[in-house]
């Protein structure tokens, strides 16, 4: 049971106060050669809290509000759309804002980086130095996610908690 509408027709992520959440704005990159008029993509975003609610029978119904005030341990889902690309597809990359906390899924295998960019894989393979050494990265470490995709029109949703 959806309240809103996950439809997403090229708009901005909503400004949340005090949650950082402008920095949902994806990036594009595009093969090299590729002709602008080729390979000119719009992205869209959008933010929804995951809640779930006693629904009819006893069932639990999974409900997804648009964004509007955040709090402490709210799930979060985000919604990545694109129009447009080559033929040789288009990568996209996506910050993640500091007050949210990446949620991987299972066998999630996710392209992160926890150093702002700089280094790229699955959350299993990177490290992050702190204070004490060097230790396996974690979800909370996590800076940017990307995605390869195809050219045409997708979407891609990832999952968040608020810190």
């Amino acid at each position: 049971m959806l309240r809103k509408s996950m439809m997403i027709v090229a708009v901005a992520a909503p400004a949340m106060p005090g949650a950082g959440l402008c920095a949902t704005i994806a990036m594009v990159d595009h093969a090299p050669g590729a002709r602008e008029s080729q390979s000119q993509v719009k992205l869209a975003g959008d933010v929804f809290v995951e809640r779930f609610e006693r629904a009819p029978g006893g069932r639990t119904a999974r409900v997804l509000e648009r964004a509007e005030q955040l709090h402490h341990g709210d799930r979060l889902v985000f919604v990545v759309s694109w129009t447009g690309g080559n033929r040789a597809g288009l990568t996209v990359t996506n910050p993640v804002p500091q007050a949210i906390t990446f949620q991987p899924g299972p066998g999630d295998a996710s392209t992160v980086s926890v150093d702002g960019g700089q280094h790229w894989g699955t959350l299993a393979t990177l490290m992050v130095h702190d204070g004490a050494g060097w230790r396996p990265a974690q979800p909370e470490d996590v800076t940017h996610i990307r995605w390869r995709v195809a050219a045409g029109t997708g979407q891609i949703t990832y999952r968040g908690i608020v810190r």
